[in-house]
């Protein structure tokens, strides 16, 4: 019998410090270059051959989640969804889909990580591999914020160190794991850390030492994991970075646009505008007036914006912007407005959590 990978996304966690964004839905559909960050995790697998997944709810508003996603039919794959509720740890939420993986292998990813060229070579070496787990590596410059991984003098890997905080080297584990079901059984041995977590760092260790076969590949490119608004803002850069020009909507005037630049259905770009990319619009957006937008801005859909100038920031769906004001490194909620009843260019800064108002 010919097994085929699964795949797994978890999709739980609080979000604390994306708060207040998170205050209304969870971190992984926050929109980066116009998309959930989980989408394009959930394209990531579809790319590489996968079209069985479970999706792995946390307690932060799961119907969001089912919503947007579905039966996984618009994506053009079949999801199941699991409920992990409080989190618990990685390992917990692995330890949930047992019943879903069967016999097969499985790719876990997890919802809030971005990895830039996916993981279709990576599924294909661990078909093809004789490993029971694979990890992917990432140089990073602050290990002890990870999983860290240790090789012996050879360059095997030797063991997984969860957040140390005397980092054995500067490699750090991503949020992408591949398993057999092996995995399970070392799940259910495990008890919870000093975080009063099941860490999935300790799991693999333990196949590790009962001598079965993990192997590690190193991420080409860039990863990250999005957990601050810091982060969420680099992301948006790096998918920029390789946009596409592509205009779908109306442009009153060509000298509006310049460099690379995505503009969706049924949007306008109205005279007097101008837009500087790399930025991609949504789809039935209105850009009129005075209005800047610089370089590595994602605006959303159903947008409006009639004043001011906005750069390096992500504006979500159904705004209504207004502000004779420099918008610039933010983050601001769908449903929210900013208005101003001041003359003269200032810089602002915002994180806007959903339905927002504000008047400067």
């Amino acid at each position: 019998m010919v097994l085929f990978l699964k795949g797994v996304i978890l999709h739980g966690g609080y979000g604390t410090r994306l708060r207040p964004l998170t205050h209304t839905g969870p971190k992984q559909l926050i929109p980066v270059a116009n998309k959930p960050i989980s989408q394009h995790v959930l394209e990531d697998l579809y790319e590489a051959g996968i079209k069985d997944i479970a999706i792995v709810l946390g307690e932060l508003h799961p119907e969001k989640v089912i919503e947007y996603y579905g039966n996984g039919e618009a994506f053009n794959v079949r999801l199941t969804y699991i409920r992990q509720g409080e989190p618990k740890g990685i390992a917990h939420a692995i330890g949930l889909c047992e019943e879903f993986v069967d016999t097969n292998p499985f790719v876990v990813y997890l919802g809030d990580n971005l990895l830039k060229g996916g993981v279709d070579r990576f599924v294909r070496e661990f078909e093809s591999s004789k490993h029971d787990s694979m990890v992917l590596l990432c140089k990073v410059k602050s290990p002890e914020r990870f999983g860290v991984a240790e090789f012996d003098a050879q360059g095997k890997l030797r063991s997984l160190i969860e957040k140390p905080k005397k980092p054995p080297s500067e490699y750090a584990l991503t949020g992408i794991y591949f398993f057999k079901p092996v995995i399970f059984e070392a799940i259910k041995n495990l008890k919870p850390s000093w975080r009063g977590e099941l860490e999935i760092t300790e799991a693999i260790q333990s196949l590790l030492e009962r001598g079965f076969d993990v192997g590690y590949r190193f991420v080409e490119g860039w990863w990250k994991d999005t957990g601050t608004p810091e982060d969420i803002l680099e992301s948006n850069r790096l998918i920029l970075d390789d946009l596409k020009h592509d205009i779908r909507g109306v442009v009153e005037d060509e000298t509006s646009i310049q460099g690379r630049v995505s503009i969706g259905e049924k949007t306008k770009i109205k005279r007097g505008a101008l837009i500087r990319g790399p930025v991609i619009v949504g789809e039935s957006t209105t850009i009129e007036g005075r209005v800047y937008i610089g370089p590595y801005t994602s605006i959303g859909n159903n947008v409006v914006i009639k004043r001011g100038e906005i750069e390096n920031s992500i504006i979500m769906s159904n705004c209504y912007i207004d502000a004779g004001e420099k918008i610039t490194d933010s983050l601001i909620g769908p449903h929210s407005t900013i208005t101003t009843n001041q003359s003269g260019p200032k810089g602002r800064k915002f994180i806007i959590g959903e339905s927002s108002i504000i008047t400067l």
